[in-house]
């Protein structure tokens, strides 16, 4: 992969992708299957970095909805084989049967700059402050590459840079707590290997496990399976939720049954007493332990409801708490963001979780990812700032209809169609996968596996009935409920 520097003519210039995961190479497929020349920005020394922090979880979304149109057809002019749809990849088979193949194409391979940190953008020779000539001056882009600053010049930008490498603090109020930074070396931000490299730090451990997301959950289950093979490790879950039930989501209901079966497993380890669970506790501070039996713990000090224990002491604390974009190297540019979300203002209503509890994510493509700044687009998980409620196939959809607008094809670009499985998360009572909330230990593993095999289907509520709506491999009419999460 090569990296060299571009003309500031504005005849031919590159559409400028930040960011080398999953949507930000589905750009370049996109934009490469409509003859336009990518040049693709990405901190880390390898593509989809991210991903692969959690390539041994795995996904809850099969591979149908986890392959990008564009990327699939430039794969297979290669003779790349599609995997089984209905299977659920980890995030390692993610990358290694798909995003890296895709990524050392020969069409995307020249045009990939790794080790290239994006600090800046802005227009050539104007500040954020000029009007005169905007639109078609050319945008610059400052780049950190190993020890040197380089300057690229691109007709657009594309940031796909993803929200994982900026995960929310601890604090329940959204700021830094009194000694998370001090005791950052007992803190994991995110899913670590539980069960591999990561293994010996947490065995025989007290263990916090903070968020209420499926990144809590997985981390859990793994936690669950070294509990069994070392009894003295403690589970402690830390959520701000009113009642545990809202995280188990939507069970049998979800038309994605590996999503659902997180759920289940998870309560049948609640209510088995295997985890002990506080919620709501709102994280005030964490201390190290002064108690007189202390070694090396941490108190972690809470306000909850009168007569919880409002301290909890443990060894390792795991923060699934959810992640949040960075958006220091656009302060150059006209961007204009929800205040709350953190979105585009006209993205925002669709995805907001204070509003959205059940509703389906609703088509949305360049239209409702413009901003001030022309030919300037934010996709991906980035896109919806801090809500978690962001599929793969909603950021394939996204960059499909930014580079048709991008490249002039503007009936294409308005196009929007967006299918995705829902979450079955209802007011109504909660239907099953063969009777699945009776379901515990062995058999939900064995149907966990059978989902990973792609031979379990699910039914989805529509609106507050039972009412079967699809089996999992069909979209979701816009009327089926719920609205969807995150891989």
């Amino acid at each position: 992969m090569t990296t060299s520097l571009i003309s500031s003519s504005t005849e031919k210039l590159p559409v400028a992708i930040i960011g080398a995961g999953p949507i930000g190479l589905a750009a370049a497929a996109h934009l490469i299957k409509r003859g336009e020349t990518p040049i693709i920005f990405d901190a880390a020394d390898q593509v989809a970095a991210g991903v692969r922090t959690w390539g041994h979880v795995r996904m809850f979304s099969p591979w149908q909805y986890n392959v990008d149109d564009a990327a699939r057809e430039l794969l297979e002019s290669h003779g790349w084989q599609m995997p089984p749809k209905n299977e659920l990849p980890t995030g390692d088979e993610l990358v290694g049967n798909y995003l890296l193949p895709l990524a050392e194409t020969s069409e995307i391979a020249p045009h990939v700059h790794l080790n290239s940190r994006v600090t800046a953008i802005s227009r050539r020779h104007i500040d954020k402050m000029k009007d005169v000539d905007r639109a078609d001056t050319p945008f610059v882009i400052q780049v950190d590459q190993e020890e040197s600053v380089q300057r690229f010049f691109a007709r657009a930008i594309i940031d796909a840079s993803g929200t994982w490498a900026t995960p929310n603090p601890i604090g329940a109020d959204g700021l830094t707590l009194p000694g998370e930074t001090r005791h950052a070396g007992q803190i994991y931000y995110g899913i670590p290997n539980l069960l591999d490299e990561d293994k010996q730090r947490y065995l025989n451990q007290r263990i916090a496990v903070i968020g209420g997301g499926h990144s809590a959950i997985n981390a859990i289950l793994e936690l669950e399976d070294l509990l069994t093979e070392y009894p003295a490790t403690q589970i402690h879950w830390i959520l701000r939720k009113g009642r545990i039930d809202d995280a188990y989501g939507g069970l049998g209901n979800d038309a994605l049954p590996g999503r659902g079966l997180l759920g289940l497993r998870i309560k049948q380890l609640v209510d088995a007493g295997k985890i002990q669970v506080h919620t709501p506790f709102y994280i005030q501070a964490i201390n190290a332990d002064s108690t007189e039996d202390a070694d090396g713990g941490l108190q972690i000090l809470g306000e909850v409801p009168v007569g919880a224990a409002d301290t909890i002491i443990v060894d390792e604390i795991i923060a699934a708490t959810g992640a949040r974009p960075n958006l220091s190297f656009l302060s150059e540019l006209r961007v204009t963001l929800d205040p709350a979300v953190e979105s585009p203002p006209a993205l925002a209503p669709l995805i907001d979780p204070n509003q959205h509890s059940c509703g389906t994510v609703r088509p949305h493509g360049e239209a409702e990812l413009r901003h001030p700044e022309p030919n300037f687009y934010i996709v991906g998980m980035k896109s919806y700032g801090r809500a978690p409620t962001f599929l793969l196939a909603t950021g394939h959809e996204q960059v499909r209809s930014v580079v048709a607008g991008l490249t002039g094809d503007w009936s294409a670009a308005k196009d929007v169609q967006l299918s995705l499985p829902a979450t079955g998360i209802c007011n109504g009572s909660i239907a099953s996968i063969g009777e699945a909330a009776s379901v515990v230990g062995k058999e939900i593993k064995n149907t966990l596996k059978q989902v990973v095999a792609g031979d379990v289907s699910s039914t989805c509520c529509v609106k507050d009935t039972r009412v079967p709506v699809a089996t999992v491999g069909e979209a979701q009419p816009a009327s089926s409920c719920c609205g969807t999460t995150c891989c």
